[in-house]
């Protein structure tokens, strides 16, 4: 808690945006929960992802990453970059699959990741050098990495929905946002004026107008304006290829919804969620979910093209997850071990859990033909 009261006192008006606030719960250096390496991924941890069940996620995305290089021509060098990559698990399971069933593949494939947490780096390299024989990943900042350079497959998973948002609400229909401020030595929210036009421009890009008669008095919800800027840095570095997008979210009509009044903020602890960002500060995830719409308007206006758009579920099943349930039924499995991994698979594709999340595909550099190319996670 003194790393925040630190900084809103630091503050040239004694006030932090939210979003200043959950990036220093999230990303302080010393105290945040993903900097200082106290995020826990997986069943036993706050939250799990679709990796930590097991390979089978990583080993399906990989035989998408196989089609896009043939889409792509196969060239001699293809980019490989995840950005933001947990605990290291799944990149471990996509190189290793790529390794011993698509060696042609694996030759010539450039594995990057983009992390900016040291805490997590460190996690991903322990996890590596346990699960993984070879040399092909590497970490780089994007600042490293030299703009329109990139030819590949830009990817993330459970990303963005971990950026810090600024919160807005609605008070006599004028569009207002949340600070932290203190009061007594405890930090308090207060309402002001916005303290970027970004804001604005980000509701025109999505035509939504929170101040119209739709939206009840004191209407809350989330703008992720660092998703953008994201967008932007992708867009600067990749020349050619694809952007593979994976996280829970909805269109904005859906999010911006008028009864969606307290918009889409949650917070995990040891496997619990709850509403209060305001405590376990620095040991817990804070989470919004992800606007799709945004990222595919401003992705248009950064020569990012929507391609296509699916449900993890559909997406998971038209890579051969089908393929893998039905495997089970062929005797080949004790009986433990089908009831463990076919419940596994399901949750995998449950639409009212991970098979609901979004996957979105962008490209940039791509011919007319390659476009016309639908790929085999959109046919599910």
């Amino acid at each position: 808690m003194q790393f925040i009261i630190e900084a809103i006192q630091k503050s040239p008006e004694q006030k932090i945006t939210f979003a200043d606030y959950m990036n220093l719960a999230l990303y302080h250096p010393q105290e945040g929960y993903y900097a200082c390496g106290r995020a826990q991924i997986g069943t036993q941890g706050d939250f799990f992802t679709a990796s930590s069940l097991g390979s089978d996620f990583g080993e399906l995305l990989a035989e998408q990453f196989l089609e896009i290089w043939k889409v792509l021509g196969s060239p001699n060098s293809f980019d490989l970059v995840e950005v933001g990559a947990g605990s290291g698990f799944m990149a471990a399971d996509i190189v290793k699959y790529l390794q011993n069933n698509h060696p042609d593949f694996y030759a010539v494939i450039n594995y990057v990741i983009i992390e900016e947490s040291k805490g997590l780096i460190e996690q991903q390299k322990k996890t590596l050098a346990i699960t993984y024989k070879g040399n092909k990943i590497i970490w780089k900042s994007w600042k490293e990495i030299d703009n329109l350079s990139l030819t590949g497959c830009i990817f993330s998973n459970e990303l963005i929905d971990a950026f810090p948002v600024h919160i807005v609400t609605v008070n006599s229909q004028e569009l207002q946002e949340i600070y932290l401020t203190l009061s007594a030595g405890n930090v308090k929210e207060v309402v002001s004026s916005l303290s970027t036009s970004k804001i604005i421009d980000y509701f025109n890009l999505i035509n939504i107008n929170l101040t119209t008669n739709d939206y009840p008095e004191n209407y809350r919800t989330e703008v992720n304006l660092k998703a953008l800027d994201w967008l932007e840095t992708i867009s600067s570095k990749l020349k050619r290829g694809y952007l593979l997008t994976i996280d829970y979210g909805y269109s904005a009509s859906k999010y911006y919804h008028p009864q969606r009044y307290q918009g889409t903020l949650k917070c995990y602890y040891k496997h619990r969620h709850h509403n209060d960002p305001y405590v376990n500060i620095g040991r817990q995830d804070i989470t919004s979910h992800v606007n799709f719409t945004a990222l595919e308007k401003q992705g248009k206006l950064l020569e990012l093209e929507t391609l296509d758009f699916t449900q993890q579920g559909l997406f998971l099943m038209g890579l051969g997850l089908g393929d893998r349930l039905s495997e089970l039924s062929t005797g080949k499995y004790g009986f433990v071990d089908v009831i463990k991994r076919r419940d596994t698979l399901h949750q995998l594709i449950d639409p009212m859990g991970l098979g609901g999340f979004g996957v979105l595909l962008q490209s940039r550099g791509l011919t007319t033909q390659e476009k016309a190319r639908s790929l085999k996670g959109f046919k599910g």
